[in-house]
């Protein structure tokens, strides 16, 4: 049993890495602040969260402490995250920063244009 939650504990810290190398390679290399907030946001948080539950086994199957926690941590970092990176590129996108010209298309102007004509409607009836 040793040697399987060994081998377990360390999968996940190996994949944790891989995931945080990759979200390095993403920041550094990604064109704009649009796909770098996603691999920030998405890779990170993998990466992260794997690296944590490396640690949670370690303590729960080799230590024998069971760590709430970690566990609280783990679920904090999976849901605010990936949140974050949504409003930050959001936030980005409302500050006007251009994407790169590898960009195919821009739903969201569309959808702000006809939000602002209803809001626009809205306060010329009052």
């Amino acid at each position: 049993m040793d040697l399987i939650a060994n081998i377990i504990i360390v999968s996940l810290v190996i994949v944790g890495i891989i995931f945080t190398i990759v979200t390095v390679i993403g920041i550094l290399r990604l064109p704009d602040a649009y796909t770098r907030s996603h691999a920030a946001s998405k890779s990170a948080t993998l990466g992260v969260m794997s690296v944590l539950l490396g640690v949670f086994f370690h303590f729960w199957w080799n230590e024998g402490h069971f760590s709430i926690q970690l566990l609280l941590g783990i679920a904090f970092l999976f849901i605010t995250s990936p949140i974050g990176g949504h409003l930050m590129a959001r936030a980005a996108y409302m500050s006007g920063v251009e994407p790169t010209k590898l960009t195919i298309g821009d739903a969201l102007k569309v959808d702000l244009k006809k939000q602002r004509e209803e809001m626009k409607k809205n306060t010329q009836k009052d």
